[in-house]
């Protein structure tokens, strides 16, 4: 839909833009793709000179045409991180708290504590001044009907409270994942001090919010027992048009395929112990497998493999084009999902796991059986859960998967997957958007 002058204006915050890559992106990116097709025209606030930990020209191609993009820069100290850590300047960033090529370094370590101590809510916080005073001086002018914020970095959503506050514009949060309650959280060594004040500004963002989602049912739930108020669950979903010209073209091995960060919280050595077993158990089974790790990798993963003598049949592929990465999904045999281990992982819901339900091949997750993404899987016959450690469990299942690869019945019979459409999705947002408008203008 092109741009029409009685289409309500909507200013969408968000650090992450093209040309970042990874799955940050993504949710902002698609939101303001689809939301002209609801009566929305997005106006997009961003980064003037980001750090990204990964880049993709390819997501270039999902901004709407003449779509009006605002930057405004602001220090970043991830330079400042790379000479505590002594990394060079044109190294990746990549999440210190889970993924290393080694053990984590004291110099590491008193980087994660001064992120999460002295920049807050997150390390993009000196961008908040800056990107206030900008907005607010160019709403005056150039006047919008709601704000919408994702978050994390919540930098996103602290920018949004405190521009929604000052110019009284109605204000939709929406949480990738929580604040205060993520799963990585304590990970950041937090101080009492700290704590206290990240809780108060997250208590100011419920505050000012006029409506608020997020990812999960459980976060939900989660997310109002400590205050907050009208929230809604927007899931992360797939778009159709990114699997336009994949053709299908399935693995002649027994392929399973994770993609992804595979952090230290997600690794399963009772799979790799299963894998191995059936490689000496059963005949044909070490020859056909192949397994495919898709992203960043933590060290100890690699050990594991070599130490369960998998070395040959598991190949790490750090970073590829999205495309390719849609595809190789697409061509799997077996897709592997792997839940954070956390207090909270319940809600945990991967980007990843609408990707892999759009491929329509079957999902091996390993993760809390009454999860969020575990009722899905159920309820659109898409795979099965088992604990991190059922090892007997985990082992009946890849011994069942591999009877069926031979049999070439390796399929499932789906449903009901185009409710995770990102394009319908968007409707739901633009529907929200529209109700706190009304309720500002009534």
């Amino acid at each position: 839909m092109s741009i029409n002058e009685k289409q309500k204006k909507v200013l969408v915050i968000t650090y992450y833009w093209p040309p970042a890559g990874g799955i940050s992106v993504l949710r902002s990116l698609k939101i303001v793709k689809y939301l002209r097709d609801f009566g929305w025209e997005p106006i997009v606030f961003t980064h003037q000179n980001p750090q990204y930990p990964l880049i993709d020209h390819s997501n270039f191609k999902d901004i709407p045409d003449d779509v009006t993009v605002l930057k405004k820069g602001a220090i970043e100290p991830f330079e400042l991180f790379k000479k505590i850590t002594g990394r060079r300047k044109d190294d990746s960033l990549q999440n210190i708290l889970y993924i290393g090529d080694k053990k984590q370094s004291w110099s590491e370590k008193l980087a994660i504590w001064l992120r999460g101590n002295f920049f807050i809510p997150d390390a993009r916080a000196l961008w908040i001044g800056p990107s206030v005073r900008y907005l607010t001086k160019y709403l005056k002018e150039n006047p919008v009907d709601a704000i919408f914020s994702d978050g994390p970095p919540h930098t996103n959503t602290l920018i949004a409270c405190r521009v929604s506050k000052i110019t009284n514009i109605p204000w939709l949060a929406d949480f990738q994942d929580p604040w205060t309650q993520v799963d990585y959280y304590k990970d950041f060594m937090i101080s009492k001090w700290a704590d206290r004040w990240h809780k108060k500004l997250e208590q100011e963002c419920f505050r000012q919010s006029d409506k608020i989602t997020i990812v999960t049912e459980s976060w939900k739930r989660d997310l109002e027992s400590i205050g907050a108020n009208n929230v809604s669950v927007i899931p992360w979903g797939y778009d159709e048009e990114d699997y336009v010209g994949i053709e299908r073209k399935l693995s002649e091995k027994f392929t399973i395929s994770h993609t992804g960060i595979l952090g230290v919280d997600r690794i399963s050595e009772p799979l790799f112990k299963a894998l191995s077993d059936l490689c000496d158990e059963v005949p044909g089974f070490r020859d056909n497998l192949q397994v495919k790790l898709i992203g960043a990798v933590d060290y100890h993963l690699q050990e594991i493999v070599n130490s369960y003598g998998l070395d040959g049949a598991v190949e790490i592929m750090k970073h590829i084009p999205r495309k390719q990465v849609l595809s190789e999904i697409f061509n799997s045999q077996v897709l592997l999902l792997l839940i954070n281990k956390s207090h909270n992982a319940k809600g945990r819901m991967p980007a990843k796991l609408f990707e892999y339900l759009r491929a329509a091949r079957p999902i091996l997750c390993l993760g809390d059986t009454d999860s969020d993404c575990s009722k899905i899987l159920s309820t659109t016959n898409s795979g099965v859960t088992y604990g991190y450690d059922d090892y007997n469990g985990l082992k009946k299942a890849l011994k069942d998967y591999y009877t069926r690869f031979l049999q070439r019945e390796l399929e499932i019979d789906q449903k009901n997957i185009g409710d995770f459409s990102i394009r319908k999705l968007t409707g739901t947002i633009a529907g929200y958007l529209e109700e706190i408008s009304r309720r500002e203008n009534d």
